[in-house]
């Protein structure tokens, strides 16, 4: 088990942007979709508490597999060790080099520069 692989998944989830970390994820069947399997959450010390990372615990709770649509991922990638998972505010119109697909609940935003 040591040299299974863990992946970071970055995503949009209503104006939200999550991202976990896993030990399998792949295509699926079902068209459009990426599975995500086996989420790792960091078991560090039970004295310091992420709120964030027990957010995404809770979001998670029970959850066997998870099937992401194709548009709503932003990155996946191949890490050495997982990490803390976190929950983020999407922010529309912020000055990124990475562009979206457009996403079901975001609204479009129009800077006055462009």
């Amino acid at each position: 088990m040591a040299n299974q692989p863990v992946y970071k998944v970055i995503f949009h989830n209503a104006n939200q942007v999550f991202e976990v970390f896993a030990r399998q994820i792949y295509q699926s069947d079902m068209w459009g979709f990426i599975e995500i399997e086996e989420f790792v959450f960091g078991e560090r010390s039970q004295i310091l508490v992420d709120p964030g990372e027990e957010k995404l615990k809770h979001e998670f709770s029970g959850v066997k597999r998870s099937y992401i649509p194709l548009q709503a991922i932003i990155r996946i990638d191949e890490v050495d060790k997982e990490g803390t998972g976190k929950i983020s505010e999407a922010t529309p119109g912020s000055r990124s080099n990475v562009a979206t697909f457009p996403v079901p609940g975001m609204q479009p935003h129009h800077s006055s520069d462009d």
